[in-house]
């Protein structure tokens, strides 16, 4: 019986799949089976995988039915005493799973490892780096604030303490991710790997694009997870909430850049700042601000033209310092 299971949910990734795949069988941990839950698949998904020669790859064929209902049938499939996802167009670095499993047999006390995330875009460029935030042990409290995991491609959990939670809900569409965390650290540690082993694909495509959904979905699963969090937690929910929203705003304001996006981002950020009005007298307010200006009031090649101009002359002056970080 493999020790781990690796579960890939992929609905029409044609594109990515077998590097997907490729990336998890070049592991240095090799004890482990690979389940990939074909959602319904429209283009060669199937065909991809189904070349593939290789023992521990099991594929299995469903009607669509979205993202958290694929990882739940890939747990009902899973045979291994820790269980890992990774999304079809997502990879790992080769020793991933190997550091995420020493330090859960390090830490007895811990259900999940996670490690650090790398953005890349479709290409499989590098595009920005992750929040790179470690904290172990007992990390509900931080969770409730931010969702250091960042991806759904990133921890690796032991079994059963998925099947004592009870395993993605799926009406947190696409929010099931934090959910989850949110529920297994309710009632287990978390011990953090400090390296970057996620390479987390962003495209305008991705489900993670669509930011009204990611909103609304969002905001249910905070309300969940405060309507069940003891009360001396509680003061932490509005900086939840404007954690959201900031995070958000910066997302509507990842390309393509487009008039309605930038109004979106403003809405956002009026939202992020009612919650946390310190905000105002951060240096990013002027990042931010300029931003949705440009890509509001221009067309969208004239936004792109001054953002990379504004961003070239930030890297070589003091005047336009502010605009480095999130411009590009």
């Amino acid at each position: 019986m493999p020790l781990i299971s690796v579960i890939i949910p992929v609905y029409n990734g044609e594109k990515t799949i077998q590097e997907t795949i490729e990336s998890v069988l070049n592991q240095t941990f090799t004890d482990f089976e690979l389940i990939v839950i074909n959602d319904g698949s429209q283009d060669a998904t199937l065909e991809i995988v189904e070349r593939i020669q290789e023992p521990r790859l099991k594929a299995f064929s469903y009607a669509n039915a979205g993202q958290a209902t694929s990882r739940n049938r890939g747990i009902s499939h899973a045979c291994g005493e820790y269980i890992s996802f990774i999304d079809a167009d997502d990879l790992w670095t080769p020793d991933k799973l190997e550091a995420q499993l020493r330090a859960l047999q390090d830490n007895s006390q811990a259900a999940v490892a996670y490690s650090w995330t790398k953005c890349i875009d479709e290409l499989g460029n590098f595009s920005r780096r992750g929040s790179h935030i470690s904290v172990s042990g007992d990390v509900y409290a931080k969770l409730l604030l931010i969702d250091f995991i960042e991806n759904g491609s990133n921890p690796l959990i032991r079994a059963q303490a998925i099947a004592e939670v009870g395993g993605f809900d799926e009406s947190m569409t696409p929010s099931e991710d934090r959910d989850l965390w949110l529920r297994l650290a309710a009632r287990y540690h978390f011990v953090a790997v400090p390296s970057p082993q996620v390479l987390y694909r962003q495209s305008p495509n991705s489900a993670s694009a669509n930011i009204l959904r990611m909103e609304a979905a969002s905001l249910r699963v905070i309300e969940q997870a405060f309507s069940q969090a003891p009360e001396f937690l509680q003061y932490l929910k509005q900086s939840s909430l404007a954690n959201i929203y900031k995070g958000l705003t910066f997302k509507a304001l990842e390309e393509p850049l487009e008039r309605q996006r930038g109004l979106t981002a403003a809405r956002l950020l009026w939202n992020s700042i009612k919650n946390d009005p310190a905000l105002l007298r951060s240096r990013v307010i002027l990042k931010v601000l300029f931003k949705i200006a440009v890509v509001t009031l221009l067309p969208p090649q004239q936004a792109q033209a001054l953002l990379a101009k504004a961003k070239g002359l930030a890297n070589t002056t003091t005047l336009l310092g502010y605009l480095q970080l999130d411009v590009s």
